[in-house]
């Protein structure tokens, strides 16, 4: 348990193999089906009963609710309103699995690389098709910035294509290196803490700055990672 890296294990709890391909219930597939629960709890708990004065749980909600909008207003626009549910969905699963994370004895599933990078080839692959339902085969006009000249296009072409297949790797390593690096810290902090003894008073000082730090970038990632999904999607339904 001194392993800093001892906590980012993951351990099947049901083994389970279909034809050879292990699809095993494990600590991060039970921590992901408890943040799919806590967000329906508290969704569904803070509106089933609205009132035109809100209380304290509704209120919460609401806020949750005008924040996600504001994001997909300002990125989006008009034409973007039909995806909100994609994407209020896609910021309260990460939002929800990084700060339960945070708990003592529990598991942040979005410090595997292999949960972000699904996430984001999700995010990619939608976009992606968005852009094609909206624009057809003129979708390619985005890997041609508009204006550019003609000889530079041999370069800029090649860069923006992989400027654009670079997206679901950048988004993912950036969630996932983030929470990892802040659970790793906060670990080797803990560590010093006990083998100092009652000199440990410093790195335990440090450590809770550092969990108000953390509380911080859980949620500051489910916001990067949202405001991201958003350009990439208005990226499809306006090109340039």
């Amino acid at each position: 348990m001194s392993d800093p890296l001892h906590q980012f294990e993951i351990h099947t709890l049901f083994p389970l193999t279909i034809k050879g391909i292990d699809i095993s219930f494990t600590n991060a597939s039970l921590f992901m089906v408890i943040a799919v629960v806590a967000t329906t709890v508290f969704l569904g708990g803070g509106l089933s009963r609205s009132r035109m004065i809100p209380g304290p749980w509704q209120s919460m909600v609401e806020l949750v609710y005008s924040f996600v909008s504001n994001i997909l207003d300002e990125t989006m626009g008009e034409k973007g309103r039909k995806y909100f549910p994609f994407i209020f969905t896609i910021f309260m699963f990460i939002f929800m699995g990084n700060v339960i994370g945070m708990i003592p004895y529990t598991y942040t599933f979005t410090s595997q690389i292999i949960v972000t990078f699904g996430l984001a080839m999700i995010v990619f692959g939608m976009a992606t098709v968005v852009g094609f339902i909206h624009h057809g085969f003129h979708y390619f006009t985005l890997f041609v910035p508009k204006g550019a000249p003609i000889y530079m296009l041999p370069l800029i072409v090649p860069i923006e294509i992989l400027s654009y297949l670079s997206r679901p790797v950048s988004l993912s390593v950036r969630l996932f290196a983030n929470m990892m690096a802040g659970h790793t810290m906060l670990k080797v902090f803990a560590g010093f803490t006990v083998t100092l003894g009652l000199f440990g008073i410093a790195p335990l000082s440090v450590n809770v700055m550092l969990i108000a730090f953390e509380i911080l970038v859980a949620v500051l990632q489910a916001y990067v990672f949202t405001i991201l999904t958003c350009i990439y999607f208005q990226d499809s339904i306006h090109l340039h």
